[in-house]
């Protein structure tokens, strides 16, 4: 047997490969972008996206009513909620504040104009203007002497020798000053501060109601209150 030419061989070779799908050589192609497109929007949902409204821009309602009332018998009355209305009030609580002064939640009564002292759970009749008033010619000349030159309410330290013996000390005391509210002098600020106590002035009204709410909440140990009556005047 003759071996095939090399033209035989040739032909042969060129007929496989461009009829054969086995010894075809693997070509790649890849689809044009128009046609991957296309089969993208085929795929696709007809839904349009939905564009997102801020809620500034949402409809607001045009009134405030919420329906009937409610009828259940669990619902709160928050205006006669009292979270302090099981804690007894403390005997120095004050009751009235006259013009010569005070009435007390024990029945205790100061009057004559004197002023008001309560330290620790004891109520003492204070006069302050006593400390100073060798400095003017009568009483009535040294109650209203308690605000100097500057229209600042000022007592000598004498005034506060309750507040330095008294232990453990008060963390607040609650200046009520008459009728009215005078600004408090440096040196009487400073002489009740460094005895480590917080001062708050208001007029005696307030400060009585202040002083009954603290006192009830915080304790008597914790809160004192220094009074001037309600009649007081300083010096013009």
């Amino acid at each position: 047997m003759h071996t095939p030419s090399p033209q035989l061989l040739r032909a042969l070779r060129t007929t496989l490969s461009s009829s054969s799908p086995i010894l075809r050589s693997p070509r790649f192609t890849h689809p044009p972008v128009q046609s991957l497109t296309s089969h993208r929007r085929n795929n696709s949902s007809n839904a349009r996206p939905t564009r997102m409204i801020p809620r500034s821009h949402t409809h607001k309602p045009t009134s405030r009513d919420r329906g009937p009332e409610s009828q259940e018998d669990t619902q709160t009355d928050f205006n006669a909620l009292n979270v302090l209305a099981n804690i007894p009030a403390p005997t120095t609580a004050i009751d009235a504040c006259l013009d010569s002064g005070f009435h007390l939640n024990s029945g205790v009564k100061i009057t004559g104009g004197d002023g008001m002292l309560l330290v620790g759970g004891e109520a003492f009749s204070w006069r302050p203007w006593r400390a100073s008033e060798t400095q003017f010619e009568n009483e009535a000349a040294a109650k209203a002497g308690m605000l100097n030159a500057k229209g600042q309410f000022e007592l000598s330290e004498e005034a506060w020798g309750l507040l330095s013996v008294v232990w453990p000390r008060p963390d607040m005391l609650i200046l009520g000053l008459g009728a009215s509210i005078h600004p408090l002098s440096p040196e009487t600020k400073r002489r009740i501060n460094s005895l480590g106590i917080r001062v708050d002035i208001q007029d005696t009204r307030n400060a009585a109601a202040q002083f009954n709410l603290l006192a009830t909440e915080r304790g008597v140990t914790e809160i004192a209150a220094a009074m001037i009556p309600m009649g007081w005047k300083g010096k013009a």
